[in-house]
């Protein structure tokens, strides 16, 4: 890669001095804006936007009625698990000790509704107590190694509440009760399952080492030399801070001069993305962009890694054999299945509309109907094609409701299949006959 050193400015070494020293701080120590700004003699706002620098890094964590607290740098929540201080966003709850172990994280939960000898049997290290006002209870988990959370709106004792701080396991009161509490941290659980299972930009790339790049001041001889020594065509440009300000291909550099600067050549503002991007939110990106390499960068610009069009086509392979968990589509799909095939070899998709479907009118709601016919033109295009896609648009005409225990078939009609795209004719009928028509068109992600 050729890159050099980036040249540091004074609000970069302030800002650098004040998170060394969030780092070298004990874990449990709680920070204001202020402080830091009257501890380290600057200026509120850049106290204020290391703060928040330290927090996407990990360093710190904010929640309400607790506030910034120094923590243990987190390693991602991509492994499914929800964190005390999930627990206290989730049901809305006051930290009333322990504030330190907010982002410990919480492995499963026990409701304390048994005499107290047997509760404890269940009470392990990084589990979370739901019991209502049992101060004995409250003390026997911390003794644990387990948080708790107290339902009700009740509190506990100070002798709790201080062994709550010394052990740096949370205890968290709310108002709800506690079929409430555990439904809603049961859900969020699930939640995160599905959310676990789909697939970042930060899965499939690695910032272990540095990107090739070229930079700003360096010339068309330069591009050429970088390309003939690695074989890539496609390159990002980087200013003096490692920030993206532009891409580099063969054609910004065809016709010109070998000593001309990249940036009267390159293209700008280059498309990038961030870490937390979906992968299939980033092949539509390129799709719609017509580009074959994609700058992943921080929330700085600054660049971390790039992505090839290839990359991106293996990871959504892979993708595709992940069971996510249940999600609304597979909701809305899991009562259809295929019924027969066309005179030109298509699937019939048949099915009924359930209760849970309805809109205010009483009859199947109009989004409903929607992602039913987007979901059946993208079952049609992957069974013809066989290849990777993302729909681009979806053109919808709602000849009459449809009535709620219906039974209705998808009926598809491809009208253009190329090696770029392809458009398929959907409509919905029910026992009445044509019910919702639809146009949906896509975009293939690995063309031929």
């Amino acid at each position: 890669m050729i890159m050099a050193d980036f040249p540091r400015d004074e609000a970069a070494t302030k800002h650098e001095r004040i998170l060394e020293y969030i780092k070298g701080l004990k874990v449990g120590t709680r920070l204001s804006v202020r402080s830091l700004a009257r501890k380290l003699n600057v200026s509120e706002g850049t106290a204020y936007r290391a703060l928040k620098e330290a927090e996407s890094a990990g360093y710190v964590s904010t929640r309400e009625r607790v506030g910034t607290v120094r923590i243990e740098k987190k390693q991602g929540q991509r492994d499914g698990l929800l964190t005390f201080g999930d627990v206290a966003g989730i049901v809305e709850g006051q930290v009333l000790g322990g504030a330190s172990g907010l982002d410990k994280p919480l492995h499963k939960f026990v409701i304390g509704a048994m005499e107290l000898d047997e509760m404890v049997r269940y009470i392990d290290a990084g589990s979370l107590l739901i019991v209502g006002n049992r101060v004995n209870a409250h003390r026997r988990a911390l003794e644990r190694n387990a948080g708790v959370l107290i339902t009700g709106g009740f509190g506990t004792c100070e002798d709790v509440i201080r062994l709550a701080d010394e052990t740096g396991l949370p205890v968290i009161s709310c108002r709800h009760d506690t079929f409430t509490v555990a439904s809603m941290i049961n859900r969020a659980m699930y939640d995160r399952l599905i959310t676990r299972k789909i697939m970042l930009l930060e899965d499939i790339v690695t910032t272990d080492s540095a990107p090739l790049a070229l930079r700003i001041g360096e010339t068309i001889a330069d591009y050429f030399r970088l390309r003939e020594r690695t074989g890539h065509t496609r390159f990002p440009v980087i200013d003096e801070r490692g920030r993206v300000v532009g891409m580099m291909t063969a054609r910004d550099a065809e016709g010109a001069e070998p000593g001309e600067a990249v940036e009267k050549r390159m293209t700008r503002p280059p498309v990038t993305a961030h870490p937390s991007m979906p992968v299939a939110a980033a092949a539509h990106r390129m799709t719609i962009e017509g580009i074959d390499l994609l700058p992943i960068v921080d929330r700085h610009r600054r660049l971390l890694a790039v992505v090839s069009r290839s990359d991106i086509t293996r990871a959504m392979q892979f993708a595709g054999k992940q069971q996510p968990g249940e999600t609304i589509d597979d909701l809305i799909w899991s009562g259809f299945a295929e019924e027969k095939r066309t005179e030109d070899s298509l699937p019939v998709y048949v099915g009924k509309m359930t209760p849970q479907m309805a809109g205010p009118a009483g009859t199947v709601s109009e989004g409903t109907l929607l992602s039913l016919l987007t979901l059946a033109a993208k079952q049609t295009i992957r069974e013809i094609a066989r290849r990777g896609h993302v729909v681009e648009s979806v053109t919808t005409y709602f000849v009459r409701p449809v009535q709620i225990e219906a039974e209705v078939r998808l009926m598809p009609r491809l009208l253009e299949l190329s090696r770029r795209s392809a458009k398929v004719e959907m409509e919905l009928h029910d026992e009445h006959g044509l019910a919702v028509k639809a146009l949906a068109a896509a975009q293939m992600i690995d063309p031929l």
